[in-house]
């Protein structure tokens, strides 16, 4: 264990191991808890429930959070600074993102559902990557969480921005890197095309991939995750249940925010039978799998209670047979040069 994955918590069984991200000072833990349910993704979540999943995580040895203004519109990193608060600052990581500014709209009625959001339409949301774009939207977020700093930085989304997000809000956030305000920074994205330009051509220290490097899409393996290789970035794994298909392989079930196509279905329904003869949860492979590749430092997973939260924990605690790996590669489903966990269990 290097230095930097020391912690000053005493030992114990929920003893969270810090894993680096890139060659930053920054940490993971090997589970992370993706904070967008607490912004009311899709249906409402009580102040109480929230604060319930957050302890959860937090007896459970959770101790990287990961946030955003859109979730929500500022709901989720309320609720997430309110949690911290009285807890250690060097104790915890928490990640946000910029590119989407929130405007206030006074005017506005109804809701957000539209954006997946059950909050008021109090806000709307401004593409901006601009340097000064970028600075204001850390501010807020610093201001929603209460806290001085974060630890992590993404670029949230920047799809149809993506020259603007490497020439003018990449370099600002590096800045802000080197002058103290964040400790790394990185890029959020659901493909893997402009994360490895962003890997090859900037200075980031993480991507946050997600649904790219998941049991039913290896794409990541193609480009991306050996160029974070060679250039020393870490990779933390979000969407490991492709939106849901991989959770629970059933007709209807989404597959990237839709109805998954049937043959897909089909290779999901064949893996969790594969998993049911080993006695393993075909949602306790999916997320493990990400984290036997090198480059990927934790599994974000997106929580909304502590039911959910304890769940995922044993989930990642689970011992995952040497056999069922086997099994799923010599099927087709793994490709020979998917490294996977070791059949041991793996520490979040």
């Amino acid at each position: 264990m290097s230095t930097r994955e020391q912690d000053t918590e005493p030992p114990g069984p929920t003893r969270p191991v810090r894993v680096p991200l890139g060659r930053s000072t920054a940490w993971t833990t090997r589970l992370a808890f993706g904070a967008a349910g607490l912004g009311n993704l899709y249906r409402p979540v009580t102040d109480e429930d929230a604060t319930r999943a957050l302890e959860a995580a937090w007896d459970r040895g959770v101790r990287s959070f990961d946030t955003a203004p859109h979730y929500g519109l500022g709901l989720s990193e309320r609720r997430l600074g309110a949690f911290l608060k009285d807890r250690p600052r060097d104790s915890y990581t928490v990640s946000t993102k910029v590119g989407r500014l929130l405007v206030p709209a006074p005017d506005a009625t109804g809701d957000d559902l539209a954006h997946g959001f059950a909050v008021p339409a109090a806000y709307r949301r401004v593409w901006d990557f601009s340097a000064d774009g970028v600075r204001r939207g850390l501010e807020e977020s610093l201001e929603r969480l209460g806290l001085d700093r974060v630890d992590t930085v993404y670029l949230h989304d920047p799809d149809d921005h993506a020259e603007q997000a490497l020439r003018e809000a990449c370099p600002a956030l590096e800045r802000l890197r080197s002058e103290g305000t964040v400790r790394a920074v990185g890029v959020g994205m659901n493909q893997t095309a402009v994360p490895t330009r962003f890997v090859t051509e900037t200075d980031i220290d993480v991507v946050l991939l997600a649904g790219r490097y998941t049991l039913l899409d290896q794409s990541g393996l193609a480009g991306l995750l050996p160029a974070a290789r060679r250039r020393g970035v870490s990779i933390v794994a979000g969407g490991v249940f492709n939106s849901g298909l991989l959770a629970d392989p059933r007709p209807g079930a989404t597959y990237d925010y839709a109805t998954a196509p049937a043959d897909t279905l089909r290779r999901a329904v064949r893996m969790r039978e594969i998993c049911d003869r080993h006695g393993v949860p075909l949602r306790a492979v999916a997320a493990r799998f990400p984290l036997g590749h090198p480059v990927v430092a934790g599994v974000l997973l997106g929580l909304r209670s502590d039911a959910e939260v304890t769940d995922a924990a044993d989930l990642l605690a689970l011992d995952i047979p040497a056999a069922l790996w086997d099994e799923l590669r010599g099927e087709g489903h793994l490709p020979s040069e998917a490294p996977v966990p070791g059949s041991g269990v793996r520490r979040r």
